[in-house]
């Protein structure tokens, strides 16, 4: 009798343990190391520790090279793991080709995170009904929200500078929403491109002279070489705003942007509810919101910005 007991104890154990009783393996494929990138994956990492998820996590770091992109995603392939996490859209795209040839990779979950435009990535055909195993969480900018912020610290704004990497679909489209909140408001864009974070020095010093300030948009290889573009600015007291806060610290006038800590913390969640069992064909794709705004006034007065006061008593944070 106390062996059918214990037995029967054993079993109601195992029915009630929860769905992440087994460690799992999460391959991660984060496209460059900066500030905003490293901090999705520490909100994601944590996320799913609160969440009691016990994971074993392999994480490759493709420093803004394509080749080195499309080399981990052919790698994680043979970790054999329960969960991909692909941060940034050119990880995300070729962590999805890799799934789609990859026999034993069809039933493993995708997530992607700080992806600008999910469907021009080609990464899902719907956001609200994904289909297959791909979803995840877009950090899809406000450009019109970003302008509005610039034109309150300079009124007077003409012209803007943008850094970005044309060979980035997330960046394309970020510039073509600045385009077009550029074009409501009568300012004139103008456009520099850096095909890797080297070539960032050469394309700011070319907006030298044909803009009133510079914006650089949430692209992953300028903002890797965000210091060039910082160093530029500066020299030339050319106005320097951002789309991501980890930017202002770095020497950035301000930014209207996400906490991609708390962008990371949503991505884990997902990824907690698809482990416990959750299809990720039936779970939409999540948008970030809640913006910040960030202030430094070092970087203001090295490029000779005058802080309106209205901004400075609306900001989440202003660095001194």
């Amino acid at each position: 009798m106390k062996r059918l007991l214990c037995a029967a104890l054993a079993a109601t154990v195992l029915m009630a343990a929860p769905a992440w009783a087994k460690t799992y393996v999460i391959a991660v494929n984060q496209f460059v190391e900066h500030p905003a990138l490293d901090a999705v994956l520490k909100g994601f990492q944590d996320e799913l520790k609160v969440k009691g998820v016990a994971c074993e996590f392999k994480v490759h770091n493709a420093q803004a090279n394509m080749a080195t992109t499309n080399q981990i995603a052919q790698t994680t392939a043979g970790e054999n793991p329960d969960l991909v996490l692909a941060i940034a859209t050119p990880s995300a795209q070729a962590q999805a080709q890799v799934i789609k040839k990859a026999a034993h990779m069809a039933k493993v979950p995708l997530i992607f995170s700080a992806v600008t435009d999910p469907l021009g990535a080609k990464l899902v055909p719907d956001l609200k009904h994904p289909g297959g195993n791909v979803t995840g969480v877009s950090d899809l900018t406000p450009m019109d929200k970003h302008l509005g912020m610039i034109l309150e610290f300079l009124p007077k704004l003409k012209s803007v500078g943008v850094v970005y990497n044309a060979g980035e679909a997330n960046s394309k489209t970020l510039v073509q929403l600045l385009r077009d909140a550029a074009a409501a408001k009568g300012v004139k864009v103008e456009e520099a491109t850096a095909a890797k974070p080297a070539d960032v020095y050469a394309a700011a010093k070319s907006l030298v002279g044909r803009c009133d300030a510079v914006y650089v948009p949430t692209d992953n290889t300028v903002v890797s070489g965000l210091e060039s573009l910082v160093k530029v600015c500066e020299q030339n007291k050319l106005p320097l705003f951002a789309g991501d806060v980890d930017s202002v610290p770095r020497g950035c006038v301000a930014a209207l942007g996400f906490d991609y800590y708390l962008h990371g913390r949503q991505a884990g969640a997902m990824a907690a509810r698809i482990l416990a069992g959750a299809s990720p064909a039936g779970t939409p794709v999540e948008f970030q919101e809640g913006l910040k705004l960030e202030i430094n006034m070092k970087a203001a007065k090295a490029m000779a910005v005058t802080v309106p006061e209205a901004m400075l008593q609306k900001a989440d944070k202003v660095i001194k």
